[in-house]
Formats: structure tokens, C-alpha cells, sequence
């Protein structure tokens, strides 16, 4: 669900104007997973624009103080969603933890760092939501525990249906600054992108896995 529809036109462009997302319908980027993708996201680049990061914070901690103001712990995931959720920690006075991917193979072989303990509260941040797996495991890692999660919050989605799905099983909210359907019309309306390619992009949404076949 998108939290603010007018703020995720004004994110969506600025995504666009600092090339954290990248559209190329005509020579698609080819994905870790080996889909073919006519779309690129990065959003760690907006640790480079001050401006563009304040704004992801202040939305972040005026959704959470509306809705889960009570909340015990900020977690980001990592790597990406660590520095945003630093800064939405330091904004609204809270500690704060992240999650690796899988525990430290060394040391004390922690999964889980900084400040959160069974019983707690927490809002988990994530820069990016594709099939929602990595942000699944955050939310597996955390019930392990026995802290309580209140909801996903992600700077993008892509609105696919797995993720969706995941994230309905978990039984955990996700909630979003933009998404896919929100940053094409953008990018349309302000020439990132050809209207002729617009159905290449709606299509690629429809049947990622085995796009363009």
C-alpha cells in the first residue's frame, strides 16, 4: 500500500533525476535471479543526495508516528535499508537494529545487531521489495526472537504478486513510498521514458519471470 500518493509522484521523479531507477525497455538489464528486466533500481544512491534522503526519513517517521507511534525499535535490513533506517532512528529518538542476510560465520555469529530484545516492537525498513524474500527472512529472523513486527515500510515495490502474497502468509503490513505502476506514469509524463513503450512495460509487470518470451 502506498502511504502518501501525491509524495510517491514527487519520490518517483526524484528516483528518476539521480538514475537510482533506470528504464530501458529496448535493452533490458538482466536481474541476479536471470529475469530480464526492462527496469534497474538502486536506491542506495540516494545516500548521495542529502535532500533526497531527508525526505525519504521525514515521510518514513511521519507514517510511523501516525500509525505505530508506540513502536520499541527501528530495523533496517541489510545492507541497503541500514542507512535509512538509521536515519528514521535518529529522527524519532529510538534504537535501532538491522539484519544480515545469514549469521556471522565468526565473533558471537550474530544474525541480528544492535537493540532489539523478545517482546519488542519494530518497524523493519527496506530500500527495495521485488518478491519480497529478503524482507521476509528480516521478519523470520526477528519472530525467531520473539519481537513483534508491525510493518515493512520500502522506499519501491514492484506490486508483484508474490511478494504480495508473502507478506498476506506473514501475516505483516507493506507499505511503500512509490511503486512500479506510480514511477511509469511518472517517467511518461516527464519523458524518461516513450509513450510507445508503455504496454512493453506494463507487459514486463505482468509475466516478469519469463519476459520477453
Amino acid at each position: 500500500m502506498i502511504i502518501d500518493q501525491q509524495f510517491s509522484k514527487e519520490i518517483a521523479l526524484d528516483l528518476l533525476k539521480i538514475n537510482a531507477v533506470i528504464l530501458r525497455p529496448n535493452d533490458p538489464f538482466t536481474w541476479s535471479s536471470g529475469w530480464n528486466s526492462p527496469i534497474y533500481c538502486d536506491n542506495r544512491l540516494t545516500m548521495r543526495y542529502p535532500k533526497i534522503r531527508k525526505k525519504i526519513a521525514k515521510k518514513f517517521v511521519e507514517f510511523i508516528n501516525e500509525k505505530y507511534s508506540d513502536v520499541d525499535v527501528i530495523t533496517g535490513t541489510a545492507t541497503a535499508g541500514i542507512p535509512h533506517a538509521a536515519w528514521v532512528a535518529e529522527n524519532m529518538d529510538k534504537p535501532m537494529s538491522y539484519v544480515r542476510a545469514k549469521a556471522k560465520a565468526y565473533g558471537l555469529g550474530n544474525q541480528i545487531e544492535g537493540g532489539i530484545q523478545k517482546g519488542e516492537t519494530t518497524v523493519i525498513i527496506e530500500d527495495l521489495i521485488s518478491t519480497g524474500g529478503s524482507a521476509i527472512s528480516v521478519v523470520e529472523a526477528l519472530q525467531f526472537i520473539s519481537a513483534e513486527i508491525e510493518a515493512v515500510l520500502s522506499i519501491f515495490t514492484y506490486g508483484f504478486d508474490k511478494a504480495t502474497k508473502r507478506f498476506k502468509d506473514a501475516g505483516v503490513p507493506m507499505f511503500t513510498l512509490t511503486d512500479y505502476s506510480t514511477l511509469i506514469d511518472v517517467a511518461s509524463e516527464h519523458d524518461y521514458v516513450n509513450k510507445s513503450d508503455l504496454e512493453t512495460l506494463a507487459e514486463w509487470r505482468k509475466t516478469p519471470d519469463t519476459w520477453p518470451n
